[in-house]
């Protein structure tokens, strides 16, 4: 007898619970908001090119994500936003830098150089008054590099004078940056100067701050540490380019510029009625004669920099050394570490060899140690004196103070550090390349050097082929490396920015913070000639891969 089988009702066909979509929606609800505040920060900055990236990056996740339909966009939007973010953003940034002077003295706009001169220019009326004044940083803060701040407090016996003034009707922030005693209280950064609530407050019998919520306040000793750039450090008050400047280790006092600036001329003009013109991102002596003003801006420069790296004769002996020797590393690395790694995976390859599971795991050690560890090992095991290298073998040489033997040492270091890498993958190929293509070789009468040559060979570079193209692409770029055992070193006589182990990406870090000058524009054009290279060589090595594809 048989039995009829009905469907569900309809209603119950693709029924999704309320709390998925409550789910669903708080989700959409929770990403909205987070890049609506996102929005809001980059509004706050100015930043209209990351507003409208929000935005449209906003309105992708609710059209997408609030139907049932386009169910592949649902899996792809993440990761394209990523991709956006994390791979496309930054060689988009890195590339509109390059056509920059962007760099030390270069970092402001315009206008901002222009109060940074003022500001800098100031010098105290001998009749102003002075105000309490504690150095500090954010609570968290490194003392070396945290953001400095002053702390300023007005005595209650004294008036606010030209603080009030500046800060207009909210100088004493409702009475909340007034302390009990009677102080009232500021904190004054490069942006400006603020109220500082008193809550929390606590003072020293000379009426300075000895601590505040949020701020770490220097003692002495740490103060005298970054005592430059507390002399350097203006905070801008009022519309005239008047600013708050440290008189001593304990008071500050609000001071005129005595330099002003002609808006239309584009031209500042010092106290001595000597005139310095915009010129290059600097304001620069009308009459040719003496240093630039000391803040400079950032602006477009064309193909300035690549003419420098291609061009100037000094900048391009350097460069073509290094990229020589670029080529070369990647190279001689790819090489070294693929032959040893292979000749090691066809030896544990062998069936009658017993316990090759121990031998294997041995193996992969140097590769599965941390190249922070092992390449500060291997620069100490290479020094001259004292190092492991020259003790074993009776040598004394100069490993890292000579070009040829640091090259040998980061060639033998990295030999260490890539040769496992090549071992595994190698061993998996050959696993993979099946017996009775070798079985027809011996039958037609190959040995194990032509079977090893003309079968074994071409068939483990289908594998690998590309994994070596990738190799040395990773070593073109192998900062790490070369920083830890060399630091690019060593370097000749009277140059201290092209080292004889230096790769592309080394120099370019250099250029951008390690120099006298750091040039953040000419680095990122470096970059972006790094890119280029890279690219070029890999689609040729992909392009040559694919060719032995042919062997299957």
């Amino acid at each position: 007898m048989s039995q009829t089988v009905t469907d569900p009702p309809t209603s119950e066909v693709g029924h999704t619970p309320a709390w998925v979509h409550a789910a669903r929606w708080g989700l959409i609800a929770l990403t909205l908001l987070g890049l609506g505040y996102v929005a809001q920060q980059a509004i706050e900055a100015g930043s209209w090119l990351i507003v409208i990236v929000v935005a449209f990056i906003a309105m992708s996740v609710l059209v997408v994500y609030s139907t049932r339909r386009a169910i592949p966009a649902k899996y792809l939007l993440p990761g394209l936003v990523l991709l956006l973010l994390f791979q496309i953003w930054p060689i988009v940034y890195t590339a509109a830098t390059a056509f920059t002077n962007y760099g030390d003295g270069h970092t402001l706009s315009k206008d901002e150089a222009v109060q940074a001169i003022q500001a800098q220019s100031v010098r105290q009326d001998p009749d102003a008054p002075r105000y309490g004044m504690s150095v500090a940083i954010p609570e968290g803060a490194a003392i070396e590099t945290g953001e400095l701040s002053f702390l300023l407090t007005v005595a209650p016996a004294e008036d606010a004078g030209e603080l009030e003034e500046e800060l207009g009707e909210g100088a004493d922030a409702g009475g909340e940056n007034v302390t009990g005693d009677g102080y009232q209280l500021f904190v004054g950064t490069e942006e400006g100067l603020e109220p500082l609530p008193a809550e929390g407050v606590e003072l020293r019998g000379n009426g300075t701050v000895a601590a505040a919520p949020g701020f770490r306040v220097l003692n002495l000793m740490e103060a005298n540490q970054r005592a430059q750039e507390v002399q350097e450090l203006a905070v801008p008050v009022g519309e005239e380019g008047s600013a708050v400047k440290a008189a001593t280790t304990s008071q500050a006092f609000v001071g005129r510029p005595t330099i002003s600036y002609d808006e239309d001329a584009d031209v500042m003009t010092t106290a001595e009625g000597r005139r310095y013109v915009a010129q290059d991102g600097n304001f620069v002596p009308e009459d040719g004669v003496g240093p630039v003003l000391p803040a400079g801006w950032t602006e477009n420069v064309g193909f300035e920099n690549f003419r420098t790296i291609f061009l100037d004769p000094a900048f391009r002996g350097g460069f073509l050394k290094i990229f020589l020797w670029n080529l070369a590393f990647p190279l001689l690395s790819v090489v070294s570490t693929f032959l040893l790694g292979m000749l090691l995976a066809l030896l544990f390859n062998d069936p009658r060899l017993k316990g090759k599971a121990v031998y294997r795991s041995l193996l992969v050690l140097p590769y599965a140690l941390p190249i922070f560890v092992t390449g500060l090992v291997w620069a100490a095991m290479f020094n001259q004196q004292f190092g492991l290298i020259n003790e074993v073998t009776g040598l004394n040489i100069n490993w890292l103070g000579d070009p040829w033997g640091a090259r040998a040492a980061l060639l033998i270091t990295n030999l260490w550090l890539g040769f496992p890498y090549m071992f595994l993958i190698c061993t998996g190929a050959l696993q993979s390349i099946p017996n009775d293509v070798k079985e027809a070789a011996a039958v037609d009468g190959a040995g194990p050097v032509r079977t090893l040559v003309s079968v074994t060979m071409p068939l483990l570079l289908v594998a690998v082929g590309p994994l070596l193209v990738a190799s040395f692409a990773f070593n073109f770029n192998n900062f790490t490396l070369i920083y830890l055992v060399t630091r690019g070193g060593p370097f000749d006589s009277g140059n201290s920015l092209v080292g004889n182990t230096d790769l592309l990406i080394n120099f370019a870090y250099r250029i951008a913070l390690e120099s006298g000058t750091p040039n953040i524009g000419l680095a990122s054009a470096v970059s972006i000639v790094i890119f280029g290279l890279v690219g070029i060589i890999s689609y040729l090595g992909f392009r040559q891969s694919n060719a032995l594809e042919e062997v299957n």
